[in-house]
């Protein structure tokens, strides 16, 4: 039996505080005249948070659009760009929610890699190493911070970079970046880490690494969201150190069936990721009917709404894009299902899943 070699994160700093700590970090590995550069979710434009970035000699600040996920398209940009502005950059800092830390890791591997991002859509495909990263979450429960891939949107597939080479050099994670962050748009990325532990926990791959991880972030999940009547400094920092754990724990495992559809989902319609697996998970109580029922509770204790009815009236021709997409997440499927998973989960009942989202 053959057991996975898995690349971790180079180093983490957590602590109320810590970003402040930044500047210290990146000190040893800024070059001479070679600039840093700081992709800032574009929610900070004009905000405080700004005039904190320790910027220095040429550095740059580029406030990433991810008002949708990120595109192989958008990656190539900003890699060319950086190449013809600078030749070459001492690193890359991605400073907000995971589509935030998804772009920040592939265009550090496309600063050293040549062709397109969507050349490397799948796993272990990138060859070199990028540029030194660093991801400092201001939303919690993506598990971007921590995991092997950066999730874009291709021409042909949703699919991420999956590699060695692209866990994060560095994460910074301060709870205090994440006070203030709306309620509906906390508890979709609180979700998104809570449907990480319910399908890690839940799958073929469970191990005793990521059963430890899972189980921990599950527990912080629901004293939060369960648990809690009201939001405080302790939920934020609960959270985070959910968001890293289930990171973690499907990082030896792998997500199931609510992440396989969803892909499908945002390919299509760009639901975000987030919000996306909440609309699948809601209807997911055949596969997973205790996290489904407490997955209820939670919605309705935050009131919260799931969107409804949102594939109604597409044509047979979308539902075909979504079902391949969705179809194309292999290990996702089989950790749900087993090795025979496409006995189980045909186009036909894929199908049927779709028209009840």
């Amino acid at each position: 039996m053959k057991f996975r070699n898995f690349k971790m994160v180079g180093f983490v700093v957590y602590g109320r505080g810590c970003f402040d700590q930044l500047d210290e970090i990146l000190a040893p590995h800024r070059k001479n005249n070679v600039p840093m550069v700081f992709l800032l979710d574009h929610f900070f434009q004009d905000k405080p948070l700004v005039r904190r970035i320790p910027l220095c000699g040429n550095d740059e600040i580029i406030f990433a659009d991810v008002t949708y996920e990120p595109k192989t398209s958008y990656v190539d940009k900003l890699a060319q760009q950086l190449k013809e502005k600078f030749g070459t950059v001492s690193g890359i800092v991605g400073v907000g929610g995971g589509s935030t830390m998804d772009l920040a890791k592939a265009v550090s591997l496309m600063m050293n890699n040549p062709g397109s991002s969507a050349d490397y859509q799948g796993w272990d495909l990138v060859k070199h190493p990028g540029v030194y990263k660093a991801g400092v979450p201001t939303l919690s429960g993506t598990g971007a911070e921590v995991s092997r891939t950066c999730v874009l949107t291709g021409p042909v597939r949703k699919l991420g970079m999956n590699s060695d080479f692209t866990p994060f050099d560095q994460i910074v994670l301060d709870p205090e970046l994440t006070a203030n962050v709306p309620a509906n748009q906390r508890f979709y990325t609180g979700m998104d880490c809570y449907i990480h532990c319910i399908e890690s926990l839940n799958g073929t791959y469970l191990n005793e690494f990521s059963k430890s991880y899972g189980e921990k972030a599950l527990q912080l999940c629901q004293k939060i969201f369960v648990e809690k009547n009201s939001w405080d400094d302790d939920c934020d920092n609960k959270l985070m150190m959910a968001s890293y754990a289930g990171g973690m724990s499907i990082a030896y495992s792998q997500v199931g069936v609510a992440h396989a559809v969803s892909y499908g989902l945002s390919y299509l319609l760009g639901t975000k990721h987030g919000i996306g697996n909440c609309i699948v998970f809601d209807k997911l109580e055949e596969y997973y009917p205790e996290g489904v029922k407490e997955f209820k509770y939670m919605v309705e204790k935050n009131k919260i709404d799931i969107p409804q009815q949102i594939t109604k009236g597409l044509s047979d021709e979308q539902f075909d894009t979504m079902i391949n997409v969705s179809m194309g997440m292999k290990p996702l499927w089989e950790n749900a299902l087993g090795k025979d998973w496409e006995k189980i989960m045909t186009r036909e009942r894929l199908r049927k899943l779709f028209e009840r989202l």
